[in-house]
């Protein structure tokens, strides 16, 4: 265990030195918190370690800089990602960030844990979004960011290769705050995992996973990501990816791979999914190759199993979504303004519940022209239901949960974005004028964008420190949820035409359709 921290001098002024169970590392001082970067967590995955799991670090002797993030793992080419990690070279991808109000054992402050999303094939945490200063800061808590495998380095299901290799680095990354957040100011008995789209679904599936019993004592989980693969579907995507390259989905084949031509290989992939809807179902009409495998043992069923059978029930949720989850993914594809009937008939007949799903959507919706339709079905199919099933399977078992929906209209674009997905990152981090939410929110923050940001931000670390975060919580009866707009209002759940088309709908493992 760690047992020390104490402050440094050179010639910058006083930086925060804290020891490490592997070794001492020495941060720096901005926005009135100590900040470390670029800790291992576990040794670089690659050579004889590439798709194993996680192994624990090595230690060092001499005090390590942590001043600069670690290099992120192998990026999808989605928004220049791939790019970025090219720019960073190294192979030492799994690394931890921390931001400390208090670095000092026996502060005992509550630890915030974030997860990024990326749809599973990208997202590195040096990202400046995932800035955690502010957050600290302002909440009086110690944050903690950190890269995980993602692609098919994380999640493809390879031959020779444990399952879920990216859930696994998040286990780790979790075992590491565990052993070490104590030196950092942290309370290792308040430890909060929290995160956003592919990291809300991350949440969830960290709620199934027996590995993670015990690592956190609350959840937050935003925008859940519902892909949830069979063995058999994810084998198969996996399979036509090592293709790409004329190879076959095993360690031997994979593993002298260059690790930046393996996403290239996805991506081809996916820009051809339609091609396999017949025997890829729903993540060939949204293009999604890769996401966490109900393999029985890491993952051993799906979160909304998990929870209704009491799973969760010692873990305090909160978890939401945004009111117009797919509207930036509809302005991302050139479709704002252009959806078509035939588009919307077609993302009905793929995504809606049952086979009279999108009679009940035109029937729910009698107002409803094509595009909204068509934002409707893909809001709810991959974020909003999920989100709300995880709500009421954790309610219905017996646990704690607080549910919210965020209906602030972004002011980027015009207004044309809505309360889109992502929305909520700027707005949880207080980061509103850097990196993509930029976009969202525009060059210059509103007082009304601060405003909204403060209130999110004190729920945040308001639950990550009692388990409250100012609202009541869920039940299957009430269903009593926070809106965040220009008001606070707490009402029963808004979504209520969605929530009535698919609760008889259970979120499933996603099989392979034609073998």
């Amino acid at each position: 265990m760690t047992v020390a921290a104490s402050e440094s001098s050179d010639s910058s002024g006083a930086r925060p030195e804290v020891r490490t169970v592997a070794g001492a590392v020495r941060g720096v001082r901005e926005a009135g918190v100590a900040v470390f970067r670029g800790i291992p967590f576990a040794e670089p995955p690659v050579g004889a370690l590439r798709f194993a799991a996680p192994r624990p670090v090595r230690g060092w002797s001499e005090v390590r800089e942590a001043v600069s993030y670690g290099p992120p793992p192998p990026q999808a080419g989605h928004f220049g990602m791939d790019a970025l990690s090219q720019d960073a070279p190294g192979d030492d991808w799994l690394t931890v960030n921390v931001w400390s109000p208090e670095p000092t054992p026996g502060a005992g402050l509550p630890v915030m844990v974030w997860i990024q999303g990326g749809a599973y094939v990208f997202g590195m945490s040096g990202l400046p979004e995932y800035d955690g200063a502010r957050l600290a800061r302002d909440g009086d808590v110690v944050v903690v960011t950190f890269n995980y495998r993602v692609g098919i380095e994380g999640f493809g299901q390879i031959e020779g290769a444990p399952p879920n290799r990216g859930l696994l680095d998040q286990v780790a990354a979790l075992e590491w705050v565990r052993d070490n957040i104590r030196a950092f100011g942290g309370d290792p008995e308040r430890v909060t995992v929290f995160g956003q789209s592919a990291g809300g679904g991350s949440v969830a599936a960290l709620l199934a996973m027996d590995r993670a019993a015990g690592l956190f004592r609350r959840a937050v989980a935003q925008s859940v990501q519902g892909t949830f693969f069979s063995p058999e579907l994810a084998s198969d995507i996996t399979t036509a990816c090592a293709a790409e390259l004329g190879l076959r989905p095993t360690v031997s084949d994979l593993s002298g791979v260059p690790p930046h031509r393996l996403p290239a290989a996805a991506d081809a992939v996916g820009a051809t999914m339609d091609r396999w809807a017949e025997r890829w179902g729903r993540p060939a009409y949204r293009a999604i190759p890769v996401s966490p495998v109900v393999d029985g043992d890491v993952l051993p069923v799906t979160p909304w199993q998990a929870l209704s059978g009491g799973a969760g029930r010692d873990v305090d949720l909160l978890v939401g979504h945004t009111r117009d989850e797919h509207r930036l993914f509809t302005a991302i594809t050139g479709l704002l303004g252009e959806v078509s009937e035939d588009q919307a008939e077609d993302a009905l007949r793929a995504l809606a519940p049952a086979s009279d799903g999108a009679r009940r959507y035109r029937d729910a919706f009698p107002a409803a022209g094509p595009e909204a339709l068509y934002e409707l079905v893909h809001s709810d199919w991959l974020f909003r239901m999920p989100s709300l099933h995880l709500a009421q399977a954790q309610a219905s078992a017996g646990g704690r949960t607080h549910v919210y929906e965020l209906a602030w209209d972004a002011p980027g674009m015009g207004g044309a974005l809505g309360a889109c997905h992502g929305l909520d990152v700027p707005l949880v981090f207080g980061n509103l004028d850097r990196g993509q939410p930029a976009v969202l929110i525009g060059e210059a923050p509103s007082p009304e964008a601060e405003e909204l940001s403060a209130r999110m931000r004190a729920a945040w670390t308001s639950f990550a420190a009692h388990g409250d975060p100012g609202w009541p919580a869920y039940d299957t009866e009430r269903r009593l949820v926070r809106v965040f707009d220009t008001g606070q209002a707490v009402t029963a759940y808004p979504e209520e035409a969605s929530r009535r088309i698919w609760q008889d709908r259970p979120f499933t493992v996603l099989p392979l359709i034609d073998r």
